[in-house]
């Protein structure tokens, strides 16, 4: 019986706790943002990073959690040689990638004990890549080998968010696909 006092009064003192810091926590939102960002990235056979053009907009699904629908660009070329790389027998490889998909960004404010002017967060990025690849005279392989949308497209992020205001932000967004430096527009 001791112990079962014991118990429910310790049952009661952490639910207690937990009521009380969930009344103190910020009812901060994260969704109905515009990110609008550059950056870098890579895609399959680029021997080099490319430019990125990056959007998102942000929509709350529960708290400290977002759904964004994005879309990005980027674009590579290189020159390959066939044999000699002094005599002009080589040829151009174009890409061109648009990734279109959904992010998902869990926030971790309230977690780290973040101020208002701060956005700490890890997501997660699936949908597809939209690929145009075509080669200049001098190639003789398969041409029609990297079009079309069946690429699947996985990223992982984590980033920050600095608030200069109630309106406008600046981010950093990490990933293992495309990271970039933005602005993010809140219409809060």
């Amino acid at each position: 019986m001791k112990k079962t006092i014991i118990t429910l009064v310790l049952f009661l003192l952490i639910l207690s706790l937990n009521i009380s810091a969930q009344q103190t926590k910020s009812n901060e939102k994260f969704g109905k943002t515009l990110n609008l960002g550059i950056g870098l990235g890579y895609y399959r056979y680029a021997e080099n990073l490319m430019p990125v053009f990056h959007a998102n907009f942000e929509f709350d699904i529960a708290r400290n959690f977002t759904l964004a629908p994005f879309i990005s660009f980027y674009s590579y070329r290189n020159h390959y040689y066939k044999g000699n790389p002094h005599e002009n027998n080589g040829y151009y490889y174009h890409e061109t990638v648009v990734p279109v998909g959904v992010k998902g960004t869990y926030y971790f404010d309230d977690l780290l004990e973040a101020n208002n002017k701060w956005d700490f967060y890890a997501a997660g990025s699936l949908g597809f890549a939209i690929v145009n690849s075509h080669w200049d005279n001098g190639y003789d392989e398969d041409k029609d080998r990297y079009h079309g949308a069946g690429t699947l497209f996985v990223a992982i992020h984590i980033g920050s968010e600095y608030h200069f205001n109630d309106r406008v932000g600046a981010f950093l967004d990490l990933s293992s696909g495309v990271s970039t430096i933005g602005l993010a527009i809140h219409f809060n």
